[in-house]
């Protein structure tokens, strides 16, 4: 995989045996795009209308409850025999990986999951079919609110305003993803976000990097 800077593993396994190597978790299982069912229901309201109003929304939350976590995940799926991330998109600008900010008192799987199952399934047990959350892949902090989220929280911000994990969530070899009308589910190439910061944005363009450290095994069909 030359295009994503010789980082990433990835296999065939036509018949998803196992591996010698005895370390399951840093395998990980996709399976092809077309063994997903999508479809949409109602919009989502729209918290921001402008960048000024996400600023104003972020600093009374902080005023309310300190810092913002948020957890995310990275899912993925293989698309002519290359590994796809899901994305949302947001008014056909914007990126987002699926996930939000945490309620408090509520632990990162549990949100993980409500936000998944909210943004993504019908109902708010998903849709029948468990969310599968994996480990972490790498923490992101906010310094100031008018700040990009960036891996390195330096010893001199006392008082961070945002913490955004991201996650492994494994899928299953089918499930029916439902979006919201207003938030486009979209996969797009690995290779495609490797570094792509003007596009994607820090976080999203540093996905495949934190993948480094994992074999991608495509089961075909």
């Amino acid at each position: 995989m030359g295009d994503e800077g010789g980082s990433l593993h990835v296999s065939n396994d036509s018949n998803g045996l196992d591996h010698d190597n005895g370390d399951q978790s840093r395998i990980l299982e996709i399976y092809p795009l077309s063994s997903y069912y999508f479809s949409s229901k109602e919009a989502l309201p729209i918290k921001d209308e402008s960048v000024a109003d996400r600023l104003q929304r972020m600093k009374s939350n902080y005023a309310a409850y300190g810092l913002r976590t948020c957890v995310e995940a990275v899912i993925l799926v293989e698309l002519f025999k290359h590994p796809h991330i899901l994305l949302l998109q947001v008014r056909n600008c914007m990126f987002k990986l699926p996930g939000g900010r945490l309620r408090p008192g509520e632990s990162e799987i549990d949100g993980l999951k409500r936000k998944l199952s909210r943004k993504l399934c019908v109902n708010p047990d998903a849709d029948g079919i468990p969310w599968e959350v994996g480990e972490c892949l790498g923490v992101w902090w906010r310094h100031d609110f008018d700040t990009l989220l960036c891996r390195d929280l330096p010893s001199k911000v006392k008082n961070p305003k945002e913490c955004t994990k991201l996650f492994i969530v494994r899928l299953p070899d089918c499930r029916k993803f439902v979006a919201p009308k207003n938030l486009k589910l979209l996969a797009i190439p690995l290779c495609q976000i490797n570094k792509n910061q003007e596009t994607y944005g820090p976080v999203i363009s540093g996905v495949p990097e934190m993948l480094s450290k994992f074999t991608i095994n495509i089961i075909e069909d």
